[in-house]
This record gives C-alpha cells, sequence and structure tokens, in this order.
C-alpha cells in the first residue's frame, strides 16, 4: 500500500506531461572521422521522467532509419552513418556523422558545432598515428600553416571567415619517407553566435522631479538558439564618442537636449570576454519633422564597408553658373526674353515672373513642328557643303546661327571654298 501511494505521488497533478528537451548526442574522441577498424564511443544524455514502471528508462539507438539492439546510455560503434538517440518522452536528439576512411591521411574536425568566438580544432592524422613530417593545413586551396611533423591547427577564437572546405597533406616514412599525400576535403561552417544589432526607438521618458526626460533606445539582437543561455553585454556611443560603456543593460535614455541627434547614435553588443563583438548600423528616425516617429527602421550596412563615425553629410544646393550661348552651333532658337539663364537658389522664393512663365504651358505641336523645320534645314547644308567640297571655287549661302526659323527669310553668309 505504501509503494503504490509513493508511485501515484510521482505523476503530475495536472495531468499534462511537461515540455521535455531532447537529448544530447555526444560523441568519444570528438573526431568524425576515423580509420576502418577503429571504434568510437556514443553518449546519449537526457532528461528521463519519472515514469510508473518498475524497470529502468531504456534508450533508443538510431543508425539512418534503422533501430539498434541497444538500450545502454552509451555504446560502441565503427560502422559509418547517421547516429541518433531517444530517451523515452522526449524526442530525437540531433544527429552525428561518422565517416570510415581507408586512407593513408585524414583530417579529423571536430562533431560539435563551432561558434563565433570558440576555439576551432582540426587535427591532421597519419594511418594508425602514423608521425606526419612536412605537414601543411589549407582553407579553401590556400595554406594558412606549416609543421615539420604532426600538430594539430588551431583557431583561437573563430570567425565566420573561417568556414570553408579544409585539407592537410604531408609524408610518413613507410618505411622510408614517402611522396606528399593528401587528405580528403572537409567541410567546416562556424555558426553565427548572434545577429548584428538593431538600435530602436523605445520612446520618451518625461521628465520627473530632479530626473531629465529623454528618449529611450534599445539595442536589440538575438542568440542562436543553442546559445540562448550566453549572456551579454550592450554599448552606446554618439559618433565616435561613447555615452555609456558595457553594461548589462540593453536600453539607454538619451538625453533631452540631445534628442535632435538621435541619428548620430549607435549601439555594440559583444560577449563578456569581447571575443565577439558586433555594431548596428546609425540610428535613423523617419520623418525628422517629428523627431519621435516610433516606427524607426536602420539602414543596413555593408560587410565590406567599415563603419563611419561621421554624421552622414547635408545636402545644400548651390546656384549654377550662366551659361553663353554658343554663336557658332546651329540649335533651336531661343524665345524672345534672350538666352536661357539658370534659375535662382533653392532657398530663394520665386519672382512674379517665374510664376507666370511656369503658369504656361507650351505648345507641343508647335514645338515639334519648329524641331522638322531646323533638322531638315541642317540637313539641306550639310548636303550643300558637300557639293562644295567637289566643286572648287562654288559658293552657298548658310543661315546664321543668331537668326530665328519662325521669323521672315534667314540671313545669308558667302562660303568660300
Amino acid at each position: 500500500m505504501w509503494e503504490l501511494t509513493v508511485l501515484l505521488l510521482l505523476v503530475p497533478s495536472s495531468g499534462q506531461a511537461a515540455t521535455v528537451e531532447k537529448p544530447v548526442l555526444s560523441l568519444h574522441p570528438p573526431w568524425t572521422t576515423i580509420f576502418n577498424g577503429e571504434k568510437v564511443t556514443l553518449r546519449c544524455d537526457g532528461y528521463h521522467p519519472l515514469l510508473l514502471e518498475l524497470r529502468p528508462i531504456s534508450t533508443l539507438w538510431y543508425l539512418g532509419h534503422l533501430l539498434l539492439p541497444s538500450y545502454k546510455k552509451s555504446i560502441e560503434v565503427h560502422t559509418p552513418g547517421v547516429y541518433r538517440c531517444q530517451t523515452r518522452g522526449a524526442p530525437v536528439s540531433d544527429p552525428i556523422h561518422l565517416s570510415v576512411s581507408n586512407d593513408w591521411l585524414i583530417l579529423q574536425v571536430p562533431y560539435a558545432a563551432v561558434f563565433e568566438g570558440e576555439p576551432l580544432v582540426l587535427r591532421c592524422r597519419g594511418w594508425y598515428d602514423k608521425i606526419v613530417y612536412k605537414l601543411h593545413y589549407y582553407h579553401d586551396g590556400q595554406p594558412v600553416r606549416y609543421f615539420h611533423s604532426s600538430a594539430n591547427y588551431t583557431v583561437p577564437q573563430a570567425r565566420a571567415s573561417d568556414s570553408g572546405r579544409y585539407q592537410c597533406s604531408g609524408t610518413m616514412r613507410v618505411p622510408v619517407e614517402s611522396a606528399p599525400m593528401f587528405s580528403a576535403k572537409v567541410a567546416v561552417t562556424v555558426q553565427e553566435l548572434f545577429q548584428a544589432p538593431v538600435l530602436r526607438v523605445m520612446g520618451r521618458v518625461e521628465a520627473r522631479g530632479a530626473a531629465f526626460g529623454g528618449v529611450v533606445l534599445r539595442c536589440e539582437t538575438r542568440l542562436h538558439p543553442q546559445k540562448r543561455d550566453t549572456p551579454l553585454q550592450f554599448a552606446f556611443y554618439k559618433y565616435s564618442r561613447p555615452v555609456r560603456r558595457y553594461d548589462w543593460d540593453a536600453e539607454y535614455t538619451v538625453p533631452e537636449p540631445e534628442v535632435e541627434e538621435l541619428e548620430s547614435y549607435w549601439c555594440e553588443a559583444a560577449t563578456t570576454t569581447r571575443s565577439v563583438r558586433k555594431r548596428s548600423p546609425w540610428l535613423q528616425v523617419p520623418g525628422r519633422g517629428s523627431p519621435l516617429d516610433l516606427a524607426s527602421t536602420t539602414a543596413p550596412v555593408p560587410d565590406n564597408q567599415p563603419l563611419s563615425f561621421r554624421k552622414p553629410p547635408v545636402s545644400r544646393s548651390v546656384p549654377s553658373v550662366p551659361s553663353v550661348p554658343n554663336v557658332t552651333s546651329a540649335g533651336p532658337p531661343f524665345p524672345a526674353g534672350g538666352a536661357p539663364t539658370a534659375g535662382p537658389p533653392a532657398c530663394a522664393p520665386p519672382t512674379p515672373l517665374q510664376q507666370t512663365a511656369g503658369a504656361l504651358k507650351p505648345d507641343v505641336a508647335l514645338l515639334l513642328r519648329e524641331m522638322q523645320l531646323l533638322q531638315g534645314l541642317l540637313s539641306r547644308v550639310v548636303l550643300e557643303l558637300k557639293e562644295t567640297q567637289a566643286v572648287p571655287g562654288h559658293t552657298v549661302e548658310t543661315p546664321t546661327s543668331h537668326s530665328a526659323v519662325s521669323q521672315g527669310t534667314p540671313e545669308t553668309t558667302t562660303v568660300e571654298s
């Protein structure tokens, strides 16, 4: 009777199953490529719920879609393939892909995902741990490190740029020194720890007593799901000057006297060790007529462009210099008011004459007709010039450029060849 009472107390009173996370599958030693004939150990660690059963909770193992005949917490394997595990009441774990090689040289990479700021360790291994001489490591076909004999290649703080395809080469004494041997290429991906932050306007804080009012800015980012417990700190800057150094608070209040310069602010998020630091773009508030149009956005910054600490330049209208018409070129006639000149600066109010001219609409049909007449006249001049070159001593009459086509007969000028 007492045993039954104890077992019943282990059942949740609500009758609803708690959310159980997937188990964690690990590999020992932590290399995804091994030589033929070697064995590795897989271990499945997860939450084991208490059930009304007297036998222990079993663990299920999968090789591809095949269920393996083992229910232990860890197993030894030597067959290549994709392994997964599952504890009772929990979802299936993330996979581990095991490769088996018959080559003389293999490049071993860790099974677990490598995130920004973490060390990346690569191991070039000879057949059954034979010493490798004249060892080279390659990244995307380019040599990155040389060792006289067997050694691991380590990137202390990995970055996204360290992703790519890696390979190693070297010689072995079997029994004499062999020709250079190359391993198979292995793809390595460095995962993003957190996204680039975005600076947003959250709202306005009213002044209360001795406390000043202002505008609240928030530096927002998102961690990778596997690293959601990683602590981050935030700093805020105005131009290149830090207004608040690294702190756990992701919000900063801009004082009221500096609200008009919100576009000069940006923020930075970083890990506690500063191994990973990422900056946000400049804050941009649409509708500068109202400084707090709270639907703020940010402008993207290209990855290959350095972040500028200068405020974006303000465009100014510069009045252009009046142009002098070329009297030697034949072109459309100017209106009766004379040659056109550049307009006034953008900041000057329009004159009454300009307001009247702006209200008038040109006759498009008349303008097209004038252009057609001018085109025909120019064609005629070109033909006559060609005939003049063919017949020496002949003269031809050409219209001067300052005469109007639509007003009377054009004046003529004698051109002698």
